[in-house]
C-alpha cells in the first residue's frame, strides 16, 4: 500500500504564491502517477495536476496551466505542487493522490488553499 501525507496550504493574497508537499510512503516502487486534485465548496472534485513517477512526464488541467508546477523528488520520496498567481478561485481542499500497482489509489487528508482578493 501507499500512504500519502500533505504539507502547505494555508492563506495567501491573490498574486501569490504558495508550495503543497505530498510525502510518500510504504510500496513506493509500484507508484504510477502521482498528482493534486481540489475540491471547492458544492463542486466537484477536480484533477489540477499529476506526474508520472518514473518518466517525469507532467499534466496540467487549462485552468492552472502557467501557473502551477507539479514536481517530484525521488530521495525525499515527495512530490510538489508549486503555485503562483494564485486566483481566488484557486480556493479549494488540495488533495495528493497516487495511483498504484496500475489500479489502486490512495489519497491524502487533504490541506485548504485560501486566497483571498
Amino acid at each position: 500500500q501507499v500512504q500519502l501525507v500533505e504539507s502547505g496550504g494555508g492563506f495567501v493574497q491573490a498574486g501569490g504564491s504558495q508550495r503543497l508537499s505530498c510525502a510518500a510512503s510504504g510500496s513506493i516502487f509500484s507508484i504510477n502517477t502521482m498528482g493534486w486534485y481540489r475540491q471547492a465548496p458544492a463542486k466537484q472534485r477536480e484533477l489540477v495536476a499529476d506526474i508520472t513517477y518514473g518518466s517525469g512526464r507532467t499534466n496540467y488541467a487549462d485552468s492552472v496551466k502557467g501557473r502551477f508546477t507539479i514536481s517530484r523528488d525521488y530521495a525525499k520520496k515527495t512530490v510538489y505542487l508549486q503555485m503562483s498567481s494564485l486566483k481566488p478561485e484557486d480556493t479549494a481542499v488540495y488533495y495528493c493522490n497516487a495511483l498504484w500497482s496500475g489500479s489502486y489509489y490512495s489519497w491524502g487528508q487533504g490541506t485548504q488553499v485560501t486566497v483571498s482578493s
